[in-house]
């Protein structure tokens, strides 16, 4: 017994070690993942192929962890961006414009573009299969923020439709996008615009309905984009073309697979609704050709954007699409 218990403790030693070894190898071959803290300016169906992007392990497959917040309305996404809150925003285009505009030295970078046009829809409270723009005449649309895209795009729409704003309707841009739902269910307003999948959880409530597209409407427009501060991209190339590679592969998947398989990568995202509803908000949204299928921001769509927001009276003067826009990060199509 005294020969045979050294041995047995040697042995035990042995795989001890071999263990503690084998545990650290594991864990340092292991890699690193870079986090990044991404602020979206609200939490839309709207935004499907980010959200198929984090929950297929695309921002993983290039090295990267997604810390997501909701910023509720483009100002405070761009706040976050510039005070170092955030490393990455994602809103409208026009939150980069207006700051460059500003002269501030180290302004955004817009470097990514996910969505192709409006997601919102118009709704008003009964069934209007027979809608007609000029139905707005003499009527008030709850319209989201003040030089905000959804407003700026609402009056192009109706501005393409003969209607003046101030003149023949009237928008209500006294509130953030995430009051809107609840004060036009309250009785504020005769029509308002909301993104799905809340348009689509309304109607089937029978409380309110869809009577037209803001998006099939007002045809492509570079409405949600990725951007950056300046000093960020100059500083950390890599984190963004890794981002940008991860957000193109969830726009090809989008691309490639129907409503049903996507409500179902993304149903975590919106656990309060249901797979009808889901299916029901993509499919709209697949229709009219909402998600872009590259990130590259046109140059002509970008001073479209900034034409139209001039004409809605929310710019003086137009910026230089290679002082806001970076293309260096879009994926070899």
């Amino acid at each position: 017994m005294k020969k045979i218990i050294p041995k047995l403790s040697m042995i035990f030693m042995v795989l001890v070690v071999s263990a503690f070894f084998l545990t650290g190898c594991g864990k340092s071959d292991a890699p690193e993942l870079t986090r990044i803290k991404l602020s979206e300016v609200t939490h839309s169906i709207f935004y499907t192929p980010q959200y198929v992007a984090l929950n297929q392990g695309f921002f993983e497959e290039e090295g990267l962890e997604i810390e997501l917040s909701n910023g509720q309305g483009a100002d405070k996404v761009m706040t976050a961006v510039l005070t170092d809150q955030v490393d990455i925003g994602f809103a409208g285009p026009e939150a980069s414009v207006y700051v460059y505009n500003e002269g501030k030295e180290d302004h955004s970078v817009v470097f990514a573009q996910l969505t192709n046009g409006d997601g919102t829809f118009l709704m008003g409270r009964d069934v209007d299969p027979d809608f007609k723009w000029s139905d707005l005449e003499g009527k008030t649309v709850i319209g989201g923020r003040k030089g905000g895209m959804p407003a700026i795009v609402l009056q192009y729409v109706l501005s393409k439709n003969g209607l003046t704003v101030g003149k023949d309707v009237f928008i209500d841009t006294t509130m953030q996008f995430a009051a809107m739902p609840g004060a036009f269910l309250g009785g504020q307003g005769d029509y308002v615009i909301i993104f799905e999948p809340t348009a689509s959880a309304i109607e089937k409530e029978k409380k309110a309905y869809i009577v037209a597209s803001l998006g099939k409407e007002s045809g492509e427009i570079p409405y949600t984009a990725y951007f950056a501060k300046k000093s960020t991209i100059e500083n950390k190339p890599e984190m963004i073309q890794k981002f940008t590679n991860a957000i193109y592969k969830g726009q090809q998947w989008v691309a490639k697979h129907s409503p049903e398989e996507i409500a179902q990568v993304i149903q975590n995202q919106f656990p309060d609704e249901s797979p009808e509803i889901l299916v029901s908000a993509i499919t709209r949204y697949k229709e009219q050709n909402s998600w872009k299928q590259d990130p590259l921001l046109q140059k002509d769509d970008f001073y479209l954007l900034q034409q139209i927001m001039k004409d809605a009276g929310e710019l003086d003067q137009i910026a230089p699409y290679e002082q806001v826009v970076t293309t260096q990060f879009v994926p070899n199509l």
